[in-house]
This record gives structure tokens, sequence and C-alpha cells, in this order.
């Protein structure tokens, strides 16, 4: 592959990044005064969010990093009926490499891995066997996933199934009704529920924000998700008609800011559903370093639910190492 770009510093210091162990959030008392008192200016939220796009734009070495840093981030995910064990291996393949070698070596790049693999628990120990020793962990979706409308017991019983063959992320859905309905108790005793399940395996938090019906909403269910022990708080199943947007990622992570101000414990975000474009994460990385700082731009603190997403971003890249744009077939997922 001719190589227009054989050094990149930019892209070098995004290589994968060495693990910090942050100290996992423990939870807090039930605080509804604070959950209360948390309005917010849908207007001022909207303007915010649509001037990000205009205002943040980066180019060549530095796009090429950012999207670098953007692949490390990413939950390579298939949850579809018609999933195999062949496909997650396929997947799981993708995620220990996701980008070219060529590409790589083009950037002065090491290895990069993606942040982990998201599938449906039936597909837990094929992923497992994949990953082992690449310190790619396996992500499930539980609790009902997507609805989450099964019996309590059963949902805790599921997450206890999928961390007992290997899980070491839940990504749980909560009662939306519990918001709609303005029953805060219901939906941290919930959570706390959850949490206790998951034992050692981190958790997080799917409030489908598009099924919450205001920003308000949103911003109280992340804040008691947080209270209760979430280690991360996430936007959408993906299976809903509107998924990961700006304004709900700019009150998800302000509540994020509010919380770790309060009680020194950082929670992670995750977006998902929608996002398949480069330029598209490049926003969303922009709008967490000016809100929460770069200690959140790492994949133990932030991911995107994604896999389409991961193709366009290895085009760009191709295209900046070669001047061509390379065909999307040639980047499958699996």
């Amino acid at each position: 592959m001719p190589a227009q770009t054989t050094h990149t510093p930019a892209a070098t210091q995004t290589a994968q990044l060495p693990q910090i162990h942050e100290p996992r959030n423990p939870g807090m008392p039930l605080d509804l005064d604070w959950v209360r008192a948390l309005q917010a200016n849908t207007s001022a939220i909207e303007r915010r969010a649509a001037s990000l796009p205009a205002r943040r734009s980066v180019k060549k070495a530095h796009q090429a990093a950012w999207l670098l840093r953007a692949v490390t981030c990413i939950d390579l995910t298939t949850l579809s009926g018609d999933d195999t064990e062949a496909r997650v291996l396929r997947l799981c393949a993708k995620a220990r490499q996701p980008v070219a070698r060529a590409v790589l070596d083009a950037l002065g790049m090491g290895p990069i891995t993606t942040g982990a693999v998201c599938v449906y628990h039936e597909m837990i120990p094929a992923a497992a066997r994949a990953l082992e020793g690449t310190g790619i962990p396996v992500a499930a979706v539980s609790t009902g996933f997507p609805a989450g409308l099964s019996p309590l017991h059963l949902r805790i019983a599921e997450i206890e199934e999928s961390v007992k063959a290997g899980a070491a992320e839940i990504d749980i859905v909560i009662s939306r009704r519990h918001v709609l309905s303005g029953d805060w108790h219901a939906l941290y005793e919930e959570m706390q529920a959850f949490r206790a399940a998951c034992g050692e395996a981190h958790v997080k938090a799917i409030l489908a924000t598009g099924e919450l019906g205001s920003l308000r909403n949103v911003a109280r269910a992340s804040q008691i998700c947080m209270m209760a022990g979430a280690d991360f708080i996430k936007t959408s199943t993906g299976k809903e008609s509107v998924n990961a947007t700006l304004p709900v990622t700019l009150v998800m992570i302000r509540a994020i800011r509010d919380y770790y101000a309060r009680t020194g414990f950082r929670v992670g975000y995750k977006p998902a559903g929608g996002i398949s474009k480069a330029k598209d994460a490049i926003t969303y990385l922009a709008m967490i370093k000016e809100e929460l700082g770069d200690r959140w731009l790492r994949p133990d603190l932030f991911r995107f639910g994604a896999s389409s997403l991961l193709t366009d971003i290895e085009r760009q890249l191709e295209h900046h190492v070669t001047g061509h744009y390379s065909a999307g077939y040639r980047h499958a997922m699996g």
C-alpha cells in the first residue's frame, strides 16, 4: 500500500493506553432533594449541542489521532436474532485487529484493539474463548433487553448467569415506567439490585433516553442510576426510534460531572445507536473533552456502542494514508 504519510506523531500518542485502575463507583444514599432539584433548559442545551460540530473541526494528522482514539473506545456489537457463533468469532477477530496493520504502520502506530465486544448471553462463551488473553472484555446485554419488562427475579438471574458465563461487563436496561411515573425509590432499588447481581463485573445502565419523555427525566434518571452504583450510564439499546443524540449526551455527561464533583467517583458514559460516521465520533469525543476532560477519553470511562462506525473510521484512516477512499465492503465487520 503506497503511503503518503509515513509517520504521524499526533497519531502515535493514541496507541493503546496503559490501563488505569479507577476506583469503582460505590454509589451513595438516595438523595431525592438533589434529584428533584435537577432541571434541564432544553433550548440552551440544544443550542450548545448544535454549536459543537461547526466549532470543532480537526484535519489531517490530528484527525487520524482522534479517530484512532475512537477505535479504542468502540464496543463492537452484534445483537441480532440471527447471531451465530461464527459471526461472533469474526467480530472478535475484528476487535483484536480493528485497523489494517499496513495503515497502523504508516501512522507509526503499534497494535490497538477495540474497547469490548458486546453480545447476547447465548454468545458469551464463544466470545470469551476468542478473546482470552487479549484483555478485551466481553460485554453482555441483560435484564430482558431491550424492553426490560420480564419479572425482576428473572432479570437478576440473567445477570448472574451472564457473569458466570464469562461476561466482564453487563449492559442492563432500566424500567422506563419508574422514570415516567417519577417513582425514584423503585428505580434506585432496582439499580442497586442489578449492581449487586453483577458482583465484580462492571454494570452499564441503559436509560433508553428516547423513551423517557424529557431531558429533565434523562438528568434525573442518570443521577439515580449513579447513586445506586452504576459504573457507566448509557443512552440507548439501539432498538429505540431515537437513540444517542448530542443534547442527551450533554445532559448525561453534565450529570456525570456533577456526580464526580460531589462524590469524587468517576462514572463512564456510553452513547449507543445512530453513531455511524467518523466525523460524528470526533464530535462526541470533543464534547467529552470539553465537558469532562481528558481522563474520560479512555475506554474505561467512555465507549461508543457501535459497529458500523468502525467501517467509516477505517475508510477515513486509509484515505489519510493513501489519498484514496476504499470501498466499504473492504472493511466488513465479519
